[in-house]
């Protein structure tokens, strides 16, 4: 699985990546008929349609938007003479794919957020054009992240059933390309940092298939060799290192090589930047300097694209972020398209990456449920075995994939499931092992507890190294004229922890309010722009008590789509952006107090 699932596709004098975004054929299939009619070998009708984009958008009609089952897409590509490897690599099949090749299967991927590879050396006709198809199904259960459910209508019409708060978006939402490499070939690297007074030790280690020597260099940014190594695992030792700092990026270009007597075989290189990650008693370390977190949850999520991957949209999210001072956000609730991850090392911003472990819990409106006491059994259900299955393996794909960011500094395990069981620890205890096993950086492992996670009931909070809390003290508990009531709640929570002896820094991972950008009111009133702003204040000064809290991730960044509801006014409104990345009241008042703290 490793062979260039952690590798971003680049070309050079040994390597050749070809984009295949553009428009492809694309077709519902309902019934579940393309393979019996061998729709692989091409679609008996279709329609053109985008990639990358989410596919629900893209239409007019109820039926195509809140489609739920196989789908199909299809396009002719030419395949150049190579000697060498030939693969495929989708960024993401959500949730789950079939590839093929001229008609014949060469992979199938579980899981919609994390890239799927595909060789297709032994079936492609070189110097040719060639058909790919895929088979994609968006169908949500309780064996595979996310979590959810079908739900049949009368007419017969299935639609989804999330057990989380956002739209199920699907398709091919991320970029794909076609790679030629040699035969010998780079397939993976890691990268490790000490710190010793001025300088820094690089320990690394290069994956390749086969035996020929491997070399190692550094180069700064004005192009200076500052270190080198030979053979795949060895150190290099950088003197006076520039470190990664946050917001104020430094980044290194590591370049490997794959050499016979001088004779190059094949080439890499990559941005790394230099830094160390530690938690230490109550505080979050970044290279021995303390760092308070600011910033917020999001979602890939945007008018007509659906979570389709926009260059433009990442830019303008990044200059919104830069202008509030932000330093942080959590890819809430699923693995990035990768470009957010590169910009963000180039940007300075942390980032808590998260696997797409969301909906542990049934309900489909477990952000009301949550806050209830509602416990639904979940992990004492027979798919338990299979969901930890999929869970482990899609963990493993996110830190394999990620884990050279300098911009990650953290993994976020789960957000908001049922943690009051020891069904739950026992289930979270193997996560957490598998995470620390394979994370060469070592760096801190967290998950994002709700309302129900409470200090006298929780039983997995023992397994992170720092806590994420979402809590809505103020608009689903005690909202409106009773927020005094709300923040009393909320101390006497925080002083729950504290009495709990939890060792370690507390970020608040989710607190906010639905807002609707056209609204004001005075006095306010829940809905309001100007109680957004209000509520937020009553929150910093609950987060300014406490020593152990060190950051807050508003949710939302901005507006995003949900399933349909009395509870939500089409989409989720807690965002301090609008949807069409346009700042709310709050995100002044953020501004003004991310600027000074």
């Amino acid at each position: 699985m490793y062979d260039q699932l952690s590798l971003y596709p680049i070309t050079n004098s040994k390597r050749l990546s070809l984009s295949l975004d553009g428009m492809w054929n694309f077709c519902f299939d309902p019934a579940s008929i393309g393979e019996k009619e061998n729709w692989m070998s091409g679609l008996h009708s279709s329609i053109s349609l985008p990639v990358p984009s989410s596919f629900q958008d893209l239409f007019t009609d109820q039926y195509s938007k809140n489609y739920c089952g196989d789908f199909w897409y299809e396009r002719d590509f030419f395949v150049p003479e190579h000697d060498g490897n030939i693969q495929l690599r989708f960024g993401s099949i959500t949730h789950r794919g079939v590839v093929y090749v001229n008609g014949v299967k060469v992979t199938e991927h579980e899981g919609g957020f994390l890239p799927v590879l595909c060789d297709i050396t032994s079936c492609v006709r070189k110097g040719e054009v060639n058909h790919l198809s895929v088979k994609a199904n968006n169908e949500l259960n309780e064996r595979s992240l996310p979590c959810g459910a079908v739900k049949t209508l009368k007419n017969g019409t299935r639609i989804a059933a999330p057990y989380f708060d956002f739209f199920n978006y699907a398709g091919l939402n991320r970029s794909v390309y076609l790679v030629l490499l040699p035969e010998e070939r780079i397939q993976d690297y890691s990268v490790n940092y000490t710190l010793n007074d001025q300088d820094a030790l690089v320990d690394y280690e290069v994956r390749t298939n086969g035996e020929h020597e491997v070399k190692v260099s550094l180069f700064d940014k004005e192009g200076n060799c500052v270190a080198q190594s030979n053979g795949k695992k060895g150190q290099l030792k950088v003197e006076k290192a520039h470190l990664w700092k946050v917001r104020n990026a430094y980044l290194y270009t590591l370049k490997i090589a794959i050499e016979d007597g001088g004779k190059l075989i094949d080439a890499y290189e990559d941005k790394i930047g230099i830094r160390t990650v530690k938690v230490e008693g109550k505080r979050i370390l970044i290279n021995g300097e303390e760092v308070y977190l600011k910033g917020f949850g999001k979602h890939e999520d945007f008018d007509i694209i659906g979570r389709g991957f926009n260059l433009p949209l990442l830019k303008r999210d990044y200059e919104c972020m830069k202008w509030m001072n932000a330093n942080c956000f959590r890819t809430s609730h699923y693995p990035y398209a990768e470009e957010w991850y590169r910009f963000a090392d180039e940007e300075g911003f942390l980032i808590i990456d998260e696997v797409a472990a969301v909906g542990m819990m049934r309900s489909t409106h477990n952000f009301v449920d949550a806050g209830m006491g509602k416990y639904t059994s979940f992990f004492e259900t027979p798919t338990v075995p299979e969901l930890l299955k999929n869970h482990l393996s899609q963990v493993e794909e996110m830190i394999t994939r990620d884990k050279n960011h300098p911009s990650v500094f953290a993994f976020s395990l789960f957000n908001e499931p049922e943690t009051t069981s020891s069904f739950a620890h026992d289930y979270f205890a193997k996560v957490f092992e598998k995470a620390r096993e394979i994370d060469p950086q070592h760096r801190p492992m967290t998950g994002a507890f709700e309302k129900n996670s409470a200090p006298e009931k929780c039983q997995c909070y023992m397994l992170v190294d720092f806590m994420c809390l979402n809590r809505y003290y103020g608009w689903y508990i005690s909202g409106g004229p009773d927020i005094s009531d709300a923040v009393e709640k909320f101390h006497d929570e925080m002083k729950r922890w504290e009495a709990k002896g939890f060792n370690g820094p507390i970020v608040f991972t989710e607190f906010g309010t639905d807002t609707l950008a056209t609204e004001h009111k005075l006095p306010s009133v829940m809905w309001s722009q100007e109680y957004q702003c209000e509520y937020l204040e009553e929150n910093f000064k609950v987060f300014d008590t406490y020593d152990f809290i060190q950051g807050e991730l508003v949710w939302n960044f901005a507006d995003f789509q949900t399933t349909e509801g009395i509870f939500r006014v089409n989409g989720n409104k807690k965002g301090v952006f609008t949807r069409e990345r346009q700042p709310k009241d709050s995100a002044f008042v953020l501004k003004r107090r991310w600027e000074n703290k």
